[in-house]
């Protein structure tokens, strides 16, 4: 009988035991965090740039002894594999980060074309994909239940901001041209959309196709169109081509418009071909939000040139948006304790309108896709880049229009 008893009482501490050292196990197993870099390809240095920021959260969070989920504080680790910006390799290193990597939760790759690609990889296995720089809008009506966009306004609402400070500045006539791409198709619908609803003209709307090197036919169809304004839109190695034959082929508007145009990589390889060029941006030492969670601007790039002394550009919008949709991550997997993705999707639903990052406000729909973080919209001048729209954050009047180039 005693003998008995005190087996019971071995079973019933044993069981009672258990939770706690389950506690402890997962104390020592840190968060795995999968995401595909491309080291080579149209996409490098943008997947690059965004990397950096991610690893700026991750050092933050792990400074502070980590995430803290069902009591205990577990630190955070990346795992990164090369899409080598091939989107027809994407949904298998994305495989290989769940099913062998045994990540917790992933970002996307940089942009809309491999976010795409990545989605329904992460969606068939059950995970959280944050995504961080994909804005095409086709994503987010796929029907995706897994997917929150951190900081990433959508495709259509992107350029937006770029047409109300033409539209300011008194363009009537405004040539769009776009790669064709999910990313800058989409982004110019919006744009076109809202300029017609302005009551401008759209002269032109046409695409290229990948690989295109010579825009000459395209640019002198967008000036014989009586355009005032020249919008093109594809990745900053394209818009540096077209900047360049802008001035070679001495073809003046008013005013141009590149998405890219205030990258630091664009203003350092492109000099005087960008000047007076007008872009947007959500980094900008002139442009300070008042972040209620995590780093701010001027603390992330701190932390940026702590981590990266030999980088070869400075820390750029891509950084700022996958640092703040890191954030973002942080918010839901607090909010839901737990890194099961439904729980992380209600979560992410839950923080609407509760988080200002360094890029700005946040608000998703049920789709995961973004409606804040609007990009402020800068110009290119001889003294530096300066925020001309909105009025609220202006630090200088845009010069409109542009001087001829031997005047620059």
């Amino acid at each position: 009988m005693i003998k008995r008893e005190l087996l019971k009482a071995i079973v019933a501490a044993s069981v009672l035991s258990l939770p706690v050292a389950q506690v402890y196990a997962q104390a020592d197993k840190p968060i795995r965090i999968g995401m595909t870099v491309s080291s080579s390809g149209t996409f490098a240095l943008a997947a690059q740039a965004g990397q950096r920021g991610l690893e700026i959260w991750i050092d933050d969070v792990n400074t502070r002894g980590g995430i803290e989920i069902g009591g205990v504080k577990r630190k955070v680790e990346l795992v990164k594999l090369d899409d080598r910006s091939d989107k027809t390799i994407v949904p298998k290193v994305y495989e290989t980060l769940i099913k062998e990597e045994k990540c917790d939760l992933l970002f996307g790759p940089f942009g809309s074309t491999l976010t795409g690609a990545a989605a329904s990889t992460t969606e068939t296995n059950d995970k959280m994909m944050m995504i961080w720089s994909a804005s095409a809008d086709s994503i987010y009506a796929q029907g995706f239940k897994s997917i929150v966009s951190g900081t990433q306004i959508a495709g259509t609402l992107l350029g937006q901001n770029g047409v109300r400070a033409l539209h300011a500045m008194g363009v009537k006539k405004i040539a769009f041209a776009y790669l064709d791409d999910a990313f800058p198709a989409s982004l110019t619908q919006g744009a076109v959309a809202l300029a017609k609803e302005l009551g401008m003209e759209v002269t032109q709307n046409e695409k290229f196709a990948k690989g295109t090197k010579d825009f000459n036919i395209l640019i002198q169809k967008a000036k014989a169109s009586g355009a005032e304004a020249f919008y093109p839109t594809a990745y900053e190695g394209d818009q540096m081509t077209i900047a360049r034959q802008l001035r070679e082929t001495n073809t003046l508007f008013k005013a141009v418009y590149f998405v890219y145009a205030s990258q630091p990589q664009f203003l350092q390889q492109s000099g005087k071909d960008g000047l007076y060029a007008f872009s947007q941006t959500l980094l900008h030492e002139k442009i300070n939000w008042k972040v209620t969670h995590g780093l701010n601007r001027a603390q992330m790039t701190e932390r940026y040139e702590k981590l990266f002394p030999k980088a070869q550009y400075p820390a750029d919008f891509q950084t700022a948006l996958a640092y703040g949709t890191a954030v973002v991550a942080e918010e839901m997997i607090k909010k839901a304790q737990s890194l099961e993705a439904a729980k992380l999707k209600q979560a992410a639903l839950d923080l609407n309108d509760k988080l200002i990052t360094l890029t700005g406000e946040y608000r998703i729909d049920s789709t995961g896709k973004q409606f804040k973080n609007e990009f402020a919209i800068m110009q290119n001048m001889p003294t530096g880049s300066e925020v001309v729209f909105p009025p609220a954050v202006a630090t200088a009047q845009a010069v409109y229009p542009a001087p001829a180039f031997n005047a620059r």
